[in-house]
């Protein structure tokens, strides 16, 4: 059979089954009696078999044979359901997904699955598991590195423009702990230098961690190599790095492959909104409408048409400035039936673009159990509001920061199982992920009923760390004392292990949720447990502005930061600890002046009255002083661009009816 024309069917179906098998397996650890929940377990399991069997995938269909044979023990009640024999049934459907994601990135499916099956054989012969360490993904790193085409293609045209080709391998300390969050910070550090086309592992084995001490990164850059290496070293718990530049050979044979049959890159299997292909329900149905009700559309023609729709927003602008310069009766109402046209548009536009955050969600059960189980802990996650649903490019980017939060609310926020019946609570911590829209944003909470956040533990660290100095910490409320558990470096943890201690995480999450023009605040009542909050905009390319004069230049201040708008007398302005404030409903707000901010020259003369808008980031509030408010509007956030990526306090640019362009305001860095 022809395998292409089947193929992003067969991945899209088997990522679909595996996932049923997570999420039943995990009910089955609950429930091992329940004969349904068995059932369903076999059925995804008999159905991926076939399918890779009919595929051509033998290794694929060989390991869900024996994980099969197993799940029929149970189901005929010869094998008794414990929690060992699922940790064996989990590590197996751990290989089925890394077999479907090779596949998915042009390989054969091969994996070496010797100890898996060695421990479901003995499982279904009814012997003892025998536990084995877990495999480690390790290289040579003496072997040179091959290149495919796109790569030879990228690094050959960057050469002819006065970069040069390096590969890079780092290795970190033995006693490492959160792998993955230092090598984010290398990778950050590496960026700034030149363009990463090429890692080994690839960024998904790195990101989980899947890697011993050592990995190699391929980069262009005009940088000297002992400049990059100097920069790398700057990162804590780096004690090696080796650095040569790629010569290629004309006569190198370039490879798609490495030698297990999987792609030298980690590429993420063609499924679902997140990873290239969005389905588009035609009309609102049930979730168990029937397949004809759906089409699939590759992501990449949503994005053109997003992008030509930004356009036409900018056109759209431009008539009805020229519509009010004309002040014609006909044109006037052509334009407005031609707003509330596009405007209709952009509500399918962005609709077709919005994806459950199920698909972020699906993952977490898994990863809560396993921490759980390692840190000897009982905690039950309750997942609320899976159905919410967020822009694709909003869904991308939120897993990591998610993922941090969970660790730390099994790590520091549910107590031992002993501490918990000595607080007369059940030895069973609750976590509860929540999702729900509120307006144009999405909040999704992150809440355990754990012992809490220690005030004066974060207090003292903070003031040890020199986050905050001892006079200052005296005079913060609780409210601000939690907050400060986002700053750079601080941990509140006795001891370092592998899930926290070393003062990389609620920093990462603030800066990555910050990114995406969202904010995330903190909670707690001692002995009761914390929440965390996380604010984000339903999509981050057409957003609501109220548009303002600072002298001659135009500003777009992002409606979501504003609280209000008013006018203020000078005499109203008063000075304090050599800053200007105003009174705002009894609380003391800081005034900042645009035209001073910027440098913007002056062209109007002041007077006795202020125009201000007050801006908010969480709790802290600011007044920023504009010339005058030319209105609401909608617009499009369009990028700076490379050159302009480090511009203080804006966030993008939009190009405004009349062809002017205006910057973007970012109130958090403001208010920063």
């Amino acid at each position: 059979m022809e395998r292409n024309q089947y193929l992003e069917m067969f991945i899209d179906e088997s990522t679909e089954h595996l996932q049923a098998i997570n999420d039943h397996l995990l009910k089955l650890e609950a429930d091992p009696k329940d004969t349904a929940i068995i059932n369903e377990v076999f059925r995804s399991a008999h159905t991926l078999k076939g399918m890779a069997a009919t595929m051509g995938y033998d290794d694929l269909a060989s390991l869900t044979h024996q994980m099969e044979n197993v799940l029929d023990g149970i189901r005929n009640d010869k094998i008794e359901t414990d929690s060992d024999l699922l940790d064996v049934v989990f590590e197996s459907v751990d290989d089925l997904e890394a077999m479907v994601t090779d596949i998915a990135s042009g390989g054969e499916g091969k994996r070496d699955v010797t100890a898996v099956v060695a421990k479901l054989e003995a499982i279904e012969n009814g012997e003892v598991i025998k536990e084995s360490p877990a495999p480690v993904s390790v290289y040579n790193r003496e072997t040179a590195l091959q290149y495919d085409d796109f790569e030879r293609t990228v690094m050959k045209q960057s050469g002819e423009q006065g970069y040069s080709a390096f590969e890079i391998t780092i290795s970190l300390a033995p006693e490492v702990i959160l792998k993955a969050a230092r090598v984010y910070m290398i990778f950050e550090v590496i960026e700034k230098s030149g363009e990463v086309i090429k890692s080994i592992p690839g960024v998904e084995a790195l990101e989980e961690e899947k890697f011993d001490l050592t990995f190699t990164v391929v980069i262009v850059s005009k940088e000297k190599a002992d400049e990059i290496k100097s920069k790398i070293f700057k990162v804590s718990e780096v004690v090696e790095v080796s650095i040569k530049e790629v010569h290629l050979e004309e006569d190198e044979e370039p490879v798609n492959k490495s030698n297990d049959g999987s792609s030298g890159e980690s590429i993420l299997p063609v499924v679902k909104a997140e990873d290239g292909v969005a389905e588009i329900p035609v009309q609102k149905e049930e979730k168990t409408a029937p397949a004809s009700k759906t089409i699939r559309v590759n992501i990449e023609r949503l994005d053109s048409l997003m992008n030509l729709f930004e356009e036409l927003v900018i056109d759209r602008g431009r008539l009805e400035q020229i519509s009010s310069d004309l002040s014609s009766p006909e044109l006037t109402e052509t334009v407005e039936h031609m707003s509330r046209i596009s405007g209709d548009l952009q509500n399918i536009i962005l609709n077709m673009r919005m994806v459950p955050v199920e698909q972020v969600f699906n993952r977490f059960p898994r990863m809560v159990r396993g921490l759980a189980k390692e840190l000897n802990k009982k905690v039950n996650l309750e997942i609320i509001g899976a159905e919410t649903e967020l822009d694709r490019t909003v869904i991308d980017e939120i897993g990591d920061p998610l993922v941090h939060l969970l660790r730390n609310s099994i790590d520091h926020g549910v107590e031992m199982p002993a501490v918990r019946r000595n607080n007369n609570k059940n030895e069973q911590g609750n976590i509860t992920l929540k999702a729900y829209h509120s307006g144009n944003h999405v909040f999704i909470e992150v809440a355990d009923d754990g012992a809490g956040i220690n005030r004066e533990k974060v207090l003292e660290k903070a003031i040890k760390s020199g986050v905050v100095s001892k006079e200052n910490g005296l005079a913060l409320t609780d409210k601000q004392v939690y907050e400060l558990l986002f700053s750079s470096g601080l941990s509140t943890a006795d001891q370092i292990s592998d899930i926290s201690g070393r003062g990389v995480g609620l920093d990462v999450v603030k800066n990555k949720i910050e990114s995406l023009g969202g904010n995330v605040s903190v909670d707690s009542a001692p002995g009761n447990g914390t929440t965390f909050l996380i604010q984000l905009p339903l999509t981050l390319s057409i957003i609501s502005v109220m548009l303002v004069e600072v002298q001659k230049e135009v500003y777009a201040v992002p409606l979501s930061s504003i609280i209000e708008t008013a006018i203020i007398k000078k005499e109203d302005i008063m000075n304090a600890h050599n800053q200007k404030v105003i009174d705002f409903r009894g609380s003391v707000v800081p005034l900042m002046d645009l035209t001073d901010f910027f440098e913007v020259p002056r062209t109007v003369e002041d007077n006795e009255y202020f125009s201000i808008i007050i801006v908010r980031k969480g709790e802290k509030m600011a007044a920023l002083v504009v010339n005058s408010f030319i209105g609401q509007q909608e617009i499009v956030l369009k990028s700076l661009g490379d050159y302009l990526q480090s511009v203080y306090a804006i966030s993008g640019a939009t190009i405004l009816g009349n062809g002017q362009v205006a910057l973007i305001l970012d109130c958090n860095a403001l208010i920063k």
